[in-house]
């Protein structure tokens, strides 16, 4: 990780602990990290999940990569380097959410496996979940719910992820969703279980 270019700035500690927000709130923050394809089902799962977790009273943010791109990373392409700069800001942004006491679940192709090893790096251990939504590009092709592979295959779309820029699937992700093989409630009932196993949540 590079040195801020900033000199003389020290980091802050609130008053408020982390752990005074886990026993306020009753359950523990981390970052649930949604990696896959485009239109494997990333923004599905994970608005369903937000729903699901508000539900239960857990404070809960979706991160999406599309909404993140008309603000905090508006000034940034698809090039690689772009890319990279993209997902390192929104680890730290995740990396903020998780302290404040949120499940944030981010929803971002990511296509790079060094990027995402880059923000498993900056948390503790047990805050970085990674979810691997496993879809092939045939079955994403099919679905296109925005026509952005049929622009891919055009040459309209340069460096699309999966058509003419590489994706690095996760080697050894905490989850991986088949979503050719389950629908989205499943996916999310999956993530559900993981998190009450791994004590993040309490059991419904």
């Amino acid at each position: 990780m590079s040195a801020p270019k900033s000199e003389n700035i020290t980091w802050h500690a609130g008053v408020v602990t982390r752990a005074d927000r886990e026993e306020r709130c009753g359950y523990r923050s981390c970052t649930i990290w949604l990696t896959g394809l485009s239109a494997s089902g990333k923004s599905t799962i994970a608005v369903a999940l937000e729903r699901q977790l508000w539900d239960r009273g857990v404070h809960s943010y979706v991160l999406d990569g599309d909404n993140i791109r008309h603000g905090l990373n508006k000034d940034l392409g698809f090039s690689p380097a772009d890319r990279t700069e993209n997902i390192r800001r929104i680890g730290e942004v995740a990396k903020l959410f998780t302290d404040a006491g949120v499940i944030n679940i981010t929803a971002f192709i990511s296509p790079y496996r060094a990027d995402r090893d880059q923000v498993r790096a900056i948390m503790k251990d047990g805050e970085f979940i990674e979810v691997f939504v496993d879809c092939p590009v045939e079955v994403c092709e099919q679905r296109d719910p925005k026509g952005l592979y049929e622009k891919a295959r055009a040459g309209k779309i340069p460096e699309f992820t999966g058509i003419s820029a590489p994706y690095e699937a996760p080697l050894n992700p905490e989850l991986t969703l088949r979503t050719d093989q389950m629908s989205s409630e499943q996916a999310v009932e999956r993530i559900l279980g993981y998190l009450t196993e791994k004590g993040h949540l309490r059991p419904a």
